[in-house]
């Protein structure tokens, strides 16, 4: 029987339809059972904090629980690696961090390319590295360091949270930007790096604001910088590195995302909620006793700055000739 070309016309509407009427339909559904936020980073640090604080706001806004999976090794990989194995049915997510940028140069075989791998749901938040020095060092601004750097190369010691850390990064973004050659001493994570810093053992580090700001503020160390491109209201009166070396910026970020082919709708639903996350005094008030700066956006402004970041942190680790150990 041959169906007339109104009726098949409406068929193929109908059937075009459809998909897009079950992915509606399956966003309004979810979350049906709990959902994973992999973090690569032992509980208490700023992702870890931030990962929860935006875990509680889901789980009670969308009726299901977000359980926060501490995954740590390999600068993160661990944890990513796992996302990227997972279902992409939006029930396993990753908190991105600027580690997952760095890794992508730093690493020469990784089981997965981040950018092709994980689909970017939306950027929480932006937090400046402080350049900060032990007392002793006889510098009290970005000019006098950069100076005292030039006339004893290689004597000045820079602490950070091991081989390819944003904080080692930052600090080769800083030698490749003024031609000062500083020693590069590893520790593993910021809580070493910072004792060694107070005792004097190493002389500067490029050190997290949420690791760092409450040493500065008790004049335990000297802060003579944020890296980011902006003050920080953290430390209001320490101005950027890019206001004596132009063009300098590093800062952490982190963001949400998902295994790649995750639904449309999962990512769009999931933006919005963080977005009304983001925009919530108590949680605004919260990020910046840590340093951080609430943004947002959407997926793709996301996508647009993972790519940018990735290019830039592999010309400093090319530059810096680090390997992961």
């Amino acid at each position: 029987m041959k169906l007339p070309r109104r009726k098949v016309l409406s068929l193929a509407a109908s059937a075009c339809a459809f998909p897009q009427a079950l992915g509606i339909a399956w966003a309004q559904a979810y979350p049906a059972r709990p959902v994973r936020i992999m973090v690569g980073f032992a509980p208490g640090g700023s992702a870890d904090i931030i990962a929860r604080l935006m875990a509680q706001w889901l789980s009670q806004r969308l009726g299901q629980q977000f359980i926060v999976e501490n995954r740590t090794g390999a600068g993160t990989n661990i944890a990513t690696e796992a996302v990227t194995r997972a279902p992409p049915d939006g029930y396993t997510l990753l908190l991105i961090t600027a580690s997952n940028f760095i890794n992508a140069t730093l690493y020469e075989k990784l089981s997965f390319n981040f950018i092709r791998d994980i689909a970017p749901i939306v950027l929480l938040s932006r937090e400046p590295n402080v350049m900060v020095v032990h007392p002793s060092v006889p510098a009290n601004t970005v000019p006098e360091f950069i100076a005292l750097a030039r006339a004893n190369p290689g004597t000045i010691t820079m602490a950070s949270g091991g081989t390819g850390a944003p904080s080692h990064v930052t600090g080769e973004l800083f030698k490749m930007q003024t031609g000062v050659n500083l020693v590069h001493v590893p520790y593993r994570g910021a809580g070493p790096a910072l004792s060694d810093l107070l005792g004097g053992q190493v002389q500067v580090y490029f050190a997290p604001m949420s690791a760092a700001v409450e040493y500065v503020r008790a004049g335990q160390l000297r802060a003579l910088a944020v890296t980011a491109a902006a003050r920080s209201e953290a430390l209001t009166n320490v101005p950027t590195v890019s206001e004596f070396v132009p063009g300098f910026e590093a800062s952490q970020w982190y963001g949400i995302g998902a295994p790649r082919h995750a639904p449309a709708e999962i990512v769009e639903k999931l933006n919005m909620e963080a977005n009304a996350f983001l925009s919530d005094p108590m949680v605004k008030a919260r990020l910046a006793d840590l340093g951080e700066t609430a943004l947002g956006g959407s997926p793709a402004q996301f996508g647009k700055l993972i790519a940018e970041e990735t290019e830039k942190w592999g010309r400093v680790v090319r530059f810096s000739g680090a390997k992961a150990d």
